[in-house]
């Protein structure tokens, strides 16, 4: 047993690797299945690569544990196993570090976004690198004064500087919990906060009592394999419970596979319960609809939109009709809702305004920066001026190649038939265009599908 403790493969080792290898495979496939089995698109922006750097970290996590406790028996000592490389670097900046530097960053979000009513002032991974240096220069101090022995242990003193260093950045989470713990998150954000400190606190709590365990008696053996026996496998379980949720966004949780526990949207709106009556009439009128009608009259009728976003979806143009119907929903929402707002503008902002995002809208330079740079993003007015500008493309391109387009002739063909026989009203449904967002609950990764048509339309890209 002395030299199993000393150089590695114990049974009670081995034990303990298959509980990390399989915790390891289980955070893979809650990673990837999501987007393999339930086709959930792969998001832009921080909302994935923020959970995806977790993920990276967690095995990092577990793989410095296994190298620096000498959990496999090597026969020769090579450079590679060098206690500084796993036990400072790789378990720190880029194992527990970069774990909860990454979840104080998701909060962060959260902060700005729910409390102050605004996008956040810097990027989220210039954020991630600030708050992660602390880690850099922790394990430069230790790698140039070498506290570190054969075994990987360090002092009493040493393990002090590093535990509180470890306790100070949950100290941040709960900290930032504090800060957001009055805003009514509608999918369980708070809650996946929470969780993470708990999560976080009981890894330190494990860790502090794994090290005395071993500095307080370093000369008995089964008391080291215990002590590392018990690292391992907790933070195994640890790994698996800071992952039972994620907080990357809103709608659609990334992380988890109960799909037969959620439900389906077609749109943001539908997520965040706000109803289609008085902007999607139910009831509209029999006549034939007046091409010289004006745009913003003709869009209140429900057909007609439905027809006409059909048609713009065919030229692959249809972002700016799209647009239109989700801020009339963002409208909808009363103004004392605020939050319900708040997660509409931000949706809206992610989709169509923001640099890269899947339908990014053509409107001028001064418009944009005003909506990204607003103090409120629950203001009444705050997508009003980039409204009109899309309004006027629209009258000026998809309306005029609209009315001799084969989507109006049956527009028009139905709304005779229907005068005709108003039990079609029920009998045929329109369908919604295939570019509209999909929502599988608790996060936002929305689906998008270019179906382009025949349909005798110009190529409005370089126009809209």
């Amino acid at each position: 047993m002395a030299a199993c403790s000393s150089k590695g493969g114990c049974p009670s080792d081995y034990v303990a690797l298959s509980a990390a290898l399989l915790s390891m495979i289980l955070l893979l496939l809650k990673a990837t299945l999501p987007y393999m089995i339930h086709k959930i698109p792969r998001s832009k922006g921080s909302s994935f690569w923020l959970v995806a750097i977790q993920v990276i970290a967690s095995l990092n996590l577990l793989l410095s544990i296994v190298m620096a406790l000498n959990f496999l028996k090597f026969r020769k000592r090579h450079w590679w196993r060098s206690c500084y490389l796993w036990a400072v670097w790789i378990e720190g900046p880029l194992g527990f570090g970069l774990l909860l530097s990454c979840r104080i960053t998701q909060i962060f979000q959260l902060y700005y976004i729910f409390v102050k009513r605004r996008l956040p002032p810097i990027r989220s991974y210039i954020f991630l690198l600030l708050i992660l240096l602390p880690w850099v220069a922790l394990a430069a101090v230790i790698q140039i004064k070498k506290p570190l022995n054969d075994r990987c242990h360090m002092g009493t003193l040493w393990i002090i500087l590093v535990m509180g260093h470890h306790a100070l950045y949950v100290v941040a989470l709960i900290a930032f919990a504090g800060a957001v713990h009055h805003v009514e998150f509608r999918f369980h954000e708070l809650k996946d906060l929470w969780r993470g400190i708990l999560v976080s606190s009981a890894s330190i709590g494990i860790w502090v009592a794994a090290y005395v365990m071993n500095e307080v008696r370093e000369d008995i053996s089964w008391l080291e394999i215990a002590s590392r026996f018990l690292l391992l496998v907790m933070t195994s379980a640890l790994v698996l419970a800071f992952f039972s949720f994620s907080i990357s966004q809103p709608l659609v949780s990334l992380m988890s596979l109960r799909k037969k526990n959620q439900k389906e949207y077609k749109t943001m709106s539908q997520a965040l319960g706000i109803p289609d009556s008085g902007i999607l009439l139910q009831r509209e009128s029999t006549s034939i609809l007046d091409p010289n009608e004006h745009l913003e009259k003709l869009l209140l009728n429900r057909r007609f939109r439905q027809s006409f976003m059909e048609f713009a979806d065919s030229c692959l143009a249809g972002e700016s009709v799209h647009f239109y119907d989700e801020v009339q929903h963002f409208d909808k929402i009363p103004i004392q809702d605020s939050v319900r707002r708040i997660y509409m503008a931000r949706h809206i902002i992610e989709k169509y305004i923001a640099a890269g995002a899947p339908m990014e809208v053509n409107i001028s330079h001064r418009i944009r920066q005003e909506i990204l740079s607003t103090n409120d993003l629950s203001h009444t007015d705050l997508f009003k001026n980039a409204l009109g500008e899309l309004m006027q493309l629209m009258k000026l391109n998809l309306a005029r190649d609209y009315w001799s387009s084969m989507h109006f002739m049956k527009l028009e063909e139905d709304i005779r038939m229907r005068a005709v026989d108003p039990e079609m009203e029920h009998a045929s449904g329109w369908n919604f265009s295939p570019r509209l967002s999909s929502v599988h609950c608790s996060d936002d990764p929305f689906q998008h599908e270019h179906s382009p048509r025949n349909s005798g339309c110009h190529n409005h890209d370089s126009e809209l």
